[in-house]
C-alpha cells in the first residue's frame, strides 16, 4: 500500500499544487491528513475543494484550526473524505485509528479513557496505523528548542499497541522529521506531504 500522507496545510495553495504533482506521479491509494486543512475554520471550504481535486480517498482528523464537528460534516457531505477522528478505517490489511484536535497539551485525559476500548476494537491480523495531531512527546518531532512539549498520553499508547507506523503534526518546525517509539516509525509528513509505503 502507497499513501500520501500531509499536516497543517492552513489552505495553502502552493502546497496544494505540490501535493496533487506528488499524487499525479505517485499514484497512492490513500490520502491521510493529520489535521489542520484550514486557518481557524475559516476557509475550511477551499481546502476541501483542493482536496476532491486530488480525486483519492481521504482520511481526515480535525487539527487545533477545526473543530470535530466541521470534520465530521466535511465527511458527511463529501463521500471521498472519511472522518477518522475516534474511529477506525479498514484497508487491505492495514487499519487506521485517528485522534484529532489538540496539540497544546502533554496529558489527554479524555483520549486515555478510550484506550481501552480502542484496543479492544483494534480489528485482529490487521496492521495498525495510528494518526494524530498532537506531536509524541520527547521524540524529534516534539522539540522545539532544548525541550520537548508533546503529548505523553499518545506516546503510552504507541508504546502499548506498537503501531508499525504514528504520524502527526502540529509542530510545523519539525515538518519531514522522523523518529522510533519502540520500534514504530513515527513521522510528521508537513503540508506538502510525503510518500509512504507500506
Amino acid at each position: 500500500m502507497k499513501i500520501l500522507a500531509f499536516t497543517d496545510i492552513h489552505a495553502d495553495p502552493h502546497a496544494f499544487k505540490i501535493l496533487k504533482m506528488k499524487a499525479e506521479k505517485e499514484k497512492p491509494d490513500l490520502l491521510v491528513c493529520c489535521g489542520d486543512i484550514s486557518n481557524f475554520g475559516m476557509d475550511i471550504d477551499i481546502a476541501v475543494k483542493k482536496i476532491l481535486e486530488l480525486k483519492l480517498k481521504t482520511l481526515l482528523i480535525p487539527g487545533n484550526h477545526e473543530s470535530v464537528n466541521e470534520v465530521k460534516l466535511v465527511a458527511q457531505k463529501n463521500s471521498s473524505i472519511i472522518n477518522l477522528h475516534n474511529d477506525f478505517f479498514k484497508f487491505k490489511e492495514f487499519v487506521f485509528y485517528g485522534y484529532g484536535t489538540g496539540g497544546f497539551s502533554m496529558h489527554d485525559e479524555k483520549f486515555e479513557r478510550l484506550v481501552p476500548k480502542i484496543i479492544s476494537k483494534i480489528p485482529k491480523g490487521k496492521k495498525l496505523i495510528f494518526i494524530t495531531h498532537a506531536p509524541f512527546y520527547n521524540t524529534k518531532l516534539d522539540k522545539l528548542g532544548s525541550s520537548h512539549h508533546g503529548n505523553k498520553s499518545t506516546r503510552v499508547f504507541v508504546e502499548r499497541v506498537k503501531p508499525i507506523l504514528s504520524l502527526c503534526g502540529h509542530f510545523h518546525e519539525n515538518e519531514k522529521k522522523e523518529d522510533k517509539i519502540k520500534g514504530c516509525r513515527v513521522l510528521n509528513p508537513g503540508n506538502d506531504g510525503m510518500i509512504i509505503n507500506l
